[in-house]
This record gives C-alpha cells, sequence and structure tokens, in this order.
C-alpha cells in the first residue's frame, strides 16, 4: 500500500530522526570504549580490577530494564529517547573526570542506566518507523549506529595521539551529542504507549519463543561486550602492538560490524535468517580463537574482523523479530528479549577480566570463542520457525521475504 507525500515526509523525517538518535547511541558508547586503557592507566587498576569496576555499566543497564519497561507504557517512546539521551549525554560527560575507582563506578552505573532508557525507547521507535516502509530497514538502523562507533572509535585514537585530556574529550563530546538530540526530536515518531490491539501492558518475562531470542542475543552481546571492552587491551597486551596503534583493533571490529550491518537486509532477503545466524556463530568462534592462537597484530586484527562479521546482524534481527511481537506492545518485547541478551554484558566481560588476571588475556579470548558455538546450537537445535504457531514473531526467517508493515 502505497503512502501520501504527506506521510513519505514524514517517514523520511522519523526515519532521519531515529537514525540520528542510534547515532548518538554508537557515537557516545564508542567514545568511552575507545579511552578504556587510558582511565586504566590513570586510575592504575589491573585487569580484575578494571573487570569489576565495568561490571557497573551493564549492572546500571539491567537493574533499570523492569523501570524502563514500565516506562514506555506510560510514555512515548519518542519521550523516553530523548530522556536517555540527555542522561546519557550528561553521564559520558562526567566520566572522564572521574578521579577515584568509586566515582567511576558510580558514574559507569549511571551511564549503563541511561544507556538502557535510550537504547531500548531508540528501537521501539525503529520497530514503528518500519511499519511505515515495505521492505526491511532495521539492520541499517543498527549499521548507522556502527558508523558512529567507528567514526568515534577513531575520533578517540587521534585525541589521543594528540595527548588531548578524556575528560575534555567526553565533556565536548557529550555536549554536541546533547544539542543534536534535541534538534532532531521533533522529527521522531509520535507513538502512543502500549500501542497495538492485545498487547500486554507492564514489564514481563519472555516467553518461550522470546526466551529462545534472547538467548542468541545474548551470545552476540556478550561477544560485543568483550570486544567493546577488552580488544584495545587484548591488542596492546597480548598481540603487543605499539601504543599508537592500541585503539586500531577495535577500530577494525567497528568498520567489520558496520560493513555487516549494511549487508544484512539484503543477505536475511536471500538466504534466510536460519543460515545468516549460524554463519554468524562461527564467524564469533573463528575469529576469537584466531586472536587467541595466533597473537600477533596482523592475525588478531584479522580474527577481530570475523567477529565484527559474525555479531554485526544477530542483535538487528533479534530485535526487529521481538518488536513485532502479537502479545507485547514493541517496546515491551524488546525490553523482555534484552532481560536476557543484556546478561551477557552483564556477566562476560569482567569474567573475561577474572580469566585473563589467572591465565592470561589468549585464554580469554578462547574461552569467549564458545559464545558462537552457542549461538550455532541455539539455532540449530531449536524448531523450525515455520513450524511455531507464534511464527508471525519470525516472518524473517524466510528468504527472500522481506519485512512487511
Amino acid at each position: 500500500m502505497g503512502i501520501d507525500s504527506a506521510g513519505a515526509s514524514t517517514a523520511t523525517r522519523a526515519r532521519v530522526a531515529t537514525t540520528l538518535f542510534f547515532l548518538i547511541s554508537g557515537f557516545g558508547f564508542s567514545t568511552w570504549a575507545s579511552r578504556i586503557p587510558t582511565v586504566q592507566r590513570h586510575l592504575g587498576l589491573s585487569e580484575a580490577e578494571l573487570g569489576s569496576v565495568l561490571l557497573a555499566l551493564p549492572a546500571g543497564l539491567m537493574l533499570t530494564l523492569p523501570v524502563t519497561g514500565m516506562l514506555l507504557q506510560r510514555f512515548s517512546s519518542r519521550q523516553i529517547m530523548l530522556l536517555g539521551a540527555v542522561l546519557f549525554n550528561v553521564a559520558l560527560g562526567l566520566l572522564g573526570f572521574a578521579a577515584h575507582t568509586w566515582q567511576l563506578v558510580v558514574l559507569l552505573f549511571c551511564f549503563g542506566s541511561s544507556r538502557n532508557l535510550l537504547n531500548i525507547s531508540v528501537n521501539a521507535q525503529s520497530v514503528g518507523v518500519q511499519a511505515l516502509y515495505p521492505r526491511s530497514i532495521i539492520a541499517t538502523f543498527h549499521g548507522m549506529w556502527s558508523v558512529a562507533g567507528f567514526v568515534a572509535a577513531a575520533l578517540g585514537a587521534w585525541l589521543l595521539s594528540r595527548h588531548v585530556p578524556t575528560g575534555y574529550h567526553f565533556a565536548g563530546v557529550g555536549l554536541v551529542l546533547t544539542g543534536l538530540a534535541l534538534a532532531f526530536f521533533p522529527g521522531t515518531l509520535r507513538i502512543p504507549p502500549a500501542q497495538g490491539s492485545g498487547a500486554r501492558s507492564g514489564f514481563v518475562l519472555p516467553d518461550k519463543i522470546l526466551l529462545r531470542f534472547g538467548l542468541m542475543a545474548f551470545t552476540s552481546m556478550a561477544c560485543e561486550g568483550t570486544m567493546y571492552d577488552w580488544s584495545a587491551i587484548y591488542f596492546s597486551k597480548a598481540a603487543h602492538a605499539p601504543p599508537r596503534l592500541a585503539t586500531v583493533g577495535f577500530a577494525i571490529y567497528m568498520i567489520a560490524m558496520t560493513l555487516g550491518r549494511f549487508m544484512g537486509d539484503y543477505l536475511v532477503n536471500r538466504f534466510g535468517t536460519r543460515p545468516m545466524l549460524r554463519t554468524s556463530g562461527l564467524l564469533m568462534t573463528s575469529g576469537l580463537l584466531l586472536a587467541a592462537l595466533w597473537p600477533v597484530p596482523v592475525a588478531a586484527g584479522v580474527g577481530f574482523v570475523m567477529v565484527g562479521f559474525g555479531v554485526s546482524c544477530v542483535v538487528p534481527l533479534v530485535f526487529g523479530m521481538a518488536g513485532r511481537s502479537a502479545t507485547l506492545s514493541s517496546g515491551s518485547a524488546i525490553a523482555a528479549v534484552s532481560t536476557v541478551g543484556y546478561f551477557g554484558f552483564l556477566i562476560v566481560p569482567p569474567v573475561v577480566g577474572f580469566v585473563a588476571e589467572a591465565a592470561g588475556l589468549r585464554w580469554s579470548f578462547a574461552l569467549m570463542s564458545g559464545l558462537g558455538l552457542a549461538l550455532v546450537w541455539l539455532v540449530s537445535a531449536g524448531p523450525d520457525a515455520k513450524e511455531q504457531p507464534e511464527a508471525q514473531l519470525a516472518k524473517l526467517a524466510e528468504p527472500g521475504n522481506p519485512t512487511q508493515p
């Protein structure tokens, strides 16, 4: 069904505005990730201590998931998205000025909490915008998130080479991103709370189908969290890259993830979701094992590229399917899946630190390679989506069947 010129204009404005908020999320988070080694040196933290400190960010994210789910039943996702963006950037600006470990822990908790508000609401917005288009655009939104992450990583490397203090770096980025959020907010989509007939309100735990999606998201988010928090440190300490190249490993990982997301819609329409997810798992496992078994910059870099391609489309596809639930509103369904998936951010990156302290970074990355095998098992062991009564949730799994509004 076509739309008139006014509707097309609204759809375009909403798509641009939603893309901008994805950019804000990706740029802000990667700004923090690009300077983790600097913060570690500044506070004199060991790998185990850093792992414990990093636990604060996903803890804040997880503990606010029920709150976010309930807020999305009371207010429009665009309102929660703006609130999350402002708080997210305030927390980012303050992170660079943490002078003590306890201050860093408190600020990371706030950073994670605000990031959750922003990410769940922007994904709910993306599902609403998707309904205005005849073909899938979900992966592209996440691709733009990755573009922002890559640019932020490159900016972080450049500012580090110029010896720009972390505090000024973070504060400047936070101010610019806040201004962009306020400027583009009027174009966001006005979605009423608890949209959808028969959708249950309030925060709910995932049902059987959503739980399976959540476990798939867990493997990808755990791998992503490992790369965000530890790739630069691994590249420097395990692969023995020169200090000026410490952030290169993270940057090339972001490039690969970005390219994978922009290719995602085409590949899913041609090959189907299940083959895509299996391939993603194999790439994650192979890339992490390559970096662990051959710890030199070139091999580790190739491994990081494989991991980037592997994780690129898992979360966009899972969130896209969950957001089209027939029994939950899009925000509640995404929050329910995120409850399981975000445990990957909560548990795995700190475990990497503990294993690295006990046995070395190489062993920790080798252990994390099992995440990809777990994804392959979840895809292969689960019943085919076509045999499920809830097959509406997995409509993307059919090759050549684009998402419909």
